[in-house]
């Protein structure tokens, strides 16, 4: 009897140490709890939920007490890089990853995107890429905001990259700059993109006058079908011979748009954006969640990033504005500022909204094929803006002496 007792003792002893109410923090359970509203706001209030959704999962499995060793592998002693992971005890999350940490999603997604965009008001409109470039803005001043909150060089230009309000973007630029700060950059950027006419809509009231909200634009031209096709070929030559640094993402929005345009590869051009695009969404989604484990993001930095990102974000909106209005000034009256708010990446999303503005004020008065635009000039700029960032502080020289720098203006400012 002593004998089943001692028996029955370790194995039900075992089982309990492995359940993970035993092995779980309270950090754990503050980021389940921040992972159903997330998952609230996706599910119930629709915001972004094509991304939002994934990631909230992803962060809700990670978070689960115990299931980390389960689902991502165990670490080593005091090591937690991505390759340290044991061999033999990887799991499904830790290959979902790989993608992200090899920088393999990102451009697939940019594939898709280009795919599913039409650069036509761009081309009928070049002066719209002032607008787009308007609204990186965001990004250069968040830049220095950052680094006055005492972040390297590389961590700056990673939080930074939020103003641009493109995902796949920020989680490129943040795993070769600062990969430790992906999971808060990459939240608070799909974030960010999903309370779009949250953030942009009073902006966008405060910084144009009810006259200019009802200013109606030309019909845009015609644009030929050659043109479409050359406008991707020439964009990636022309870029990715002055920023080679771009070409990865740059080179896949121009190739998933030339799929879509040539008109002879249309089984390709629909599995980029259809079959290809949503499951690379999945796995990018989960893949991010799975990164904000409560020790790791319930952390001071995470809320100062969560505030640049935000301020960035705001900027990128009022530069694209700004850039609207100056136009309107210019051509006196014929371009309404409110395409101004679309210059930021966040595609269509942002177009839509100064449609639904302009509509609020005149129900006739359709912006959005003008407001598309700036929106596709955004995409562009902000993987140009990436690929800025990626050459000054990717490795390329000493970038401690250009923190050095930027610290001594800012104590002068």
């Amino acid at each position: 009897m002593s004998l089943l007792q001692v028996n029955f003792g370790g194995i039900f002893g075992g089982l309990y140490e492995q359940m993970g109410f035993v092995q779980g923090s309270w950090q754990n359970y503050v980021m389940l709890l921040i992972s159903f509203v997330l998952m609230y706001l996706a599910i119930v209030k629709k915001f972004e939920p094509m991304l939002l959704l994934p990631i909230a999962f992803g962060m809700f499995l990670i978070n689960i007490p115990g299931a980390e060793h389960v689902l991502w592998g165990v670490h080593p002693e005091g090591n937690n890089s991505y390759d340290a992971v044991e061999p033999a005890s990887r799991g499904l999350l830790w290959y979902l990853y790989f993608g992200v940490d090899k920088v393999i999603y990102p451009p697939l997604i940019f594939l898709g995107i280009g795919a599913m965009t039409d650069f036509g008001p761009l081309i009928a409109n070049p002066k719209s890429m002032l607008i787009g470039a308007g609204a990186q803005l965001g990004i250069f001043v968040a830049f220095i905001l950052a680094i006055a909150f005492g972040f390297s060089v590389a961590a700056a230009a990673a939080i930074a990259i939020i103003g641009g309000a493109d995902g796949p973007t920020a989680i490129l630029v943040t795993t070769k700059l600062s990969a430790d700060l992906l999971p808060m950059i990459a939240i608070a950027a799909y974030s960010y993109m999903a309370l779009i006419p949250i953030i942009q809509k009073p902006l966008m009231k405060l910084l144009t006058t009810k006259k200019e909200r009802m200013i109606r634009m030309k019909p845009l031209r015609q644009v030929s079908k050659i043109e479409k096709i050359l406008f991707p070929i020439i964009v990636t030559l022309v870029m990715g011979i002055i920023l080679p640094d771009s070409i990865a993402l740059l080179g896949m929005l121009m190739l998933g748009n030339l799929l879509k345009e040539s008109g002879v590869v249309d089984r390709l051009s629909t599995q980029a954006q259809n079959g290809l695009m949503n499951t690379i969404t999945i796995f990018l989604g989960i893949a991010v969640g799975c990164k904000a484990k409560g020790e790791l993001f319930l952390q001071l930095q995470t809320l100062e990033i969560i505030a640049i990102g935000l301020f960035a974000f705001i900027m990128g909106t009022i530069g694209g504005l700004l850039v609207a209005k100056i136009m309107c000034k210019l051509t006196k009256g014929q371009i309404n500022p409110l395409i101004g708010s679309a210059g930021v990446s966040a595609v269509p999303m942002a177009a839509r909204i100064s449609e639904d503005v302009g509509r609020q004020y005149d129900p006739q008065n359709h912006l959005l094929m003008h407001a598309m635009g700036p929106n596709v000039a955004g995409v562009i700029g902000s993987a140009i803006a990436a690929g800025v960032l990626l050459a000054c502080f990717g490795g390329y020289f000493d970038g401690q002496a250009v923190q050095a720098a930027i610290q001594s203006i800012t104590a002068i400012a």
